[in-house]
């Protein structure tokens, strides 16, 4: 079994480092994802980039939350979920949207519902949605831009969740109170 690596100014490629400290200024200490993604600077680059595109979409704060806390409990991320419980809760998301999207239970609000289903729809079926999967989206209110919008965070999720897979990256104390493991599962 591998062991990944989790770089710290001292360790990380030299490419890797200007990202380093970004992350401590944002968080005051530098998440294990971070570390881990380091090792490949190009990686590392790709998914902060990835995450502010993502973040400056025409999504809310809600939206963004649900599409990303989605995609990681569908990729089973042990990491992932609890640190977007953290930043879901920095970003003053409603604890009973939080709940249900960690427990895979319907979202209080049938807009925020249909936009988790439809991200769930798009996982599972790796792109593959039906016609019919794209019409309720769209009944709901929502784009063909945001269909394009999913797939960017979905790009973003891959990076991080797959990462974790991989790494086991453990998970930072600052994000401990909100462990997580899927029903049925242990992490």
């Amino acid at each position: 079994m591998a062991n990944f690596k989790i770089h710290n100014f001292e360790t990380a490629p030299e490419a890797s480092k200007e990202l380093l400290e970004g992350k401590k200024k944002a968080f005051g200490f530098v998440p294990n994802l971070i570390g881990t993604l380091s090792d490949s600077p190009q990686l590392a680059k790709a998914y902060d980039y990835l995450h502010e595109a993502f973040a400056s979409t025409s999504f809310n704060n809600e939206e963004l939350t649900v599409v990303w806390q989605t995609i990681n409990v569908e990729n089973e991320c042990h990491y992932c979920v609890p640190a977007h419980t953290a930043i879901a809760n920095a970003m003053k998301i409603a604890p009973e949207i939080t709940e249900a999207l960690r427990n895979e239970t319907p979202l209080p609000n049938e807009k925020l519902e249909a936009l988790r289903t439809f991200t769930v729809a798009l996982v599972r079926a790796r792109g593959f949605v039906k016609d019919e999967q794209l019409e309720a989206f769209f009944n709901a209110g929502y784009t063909q831009t945001n269909v394009l919008e999913i797939i960017l965070g979905l790009a973003q999720k891959t990076i991080s969740n797959y990462t974790n897979h991989v790494a086991k990256t453990p998970l930072d104390n600052a994000f401990q109170p909100f462990a997580w493991e899927k029903k049925g599962l242990a992490v």
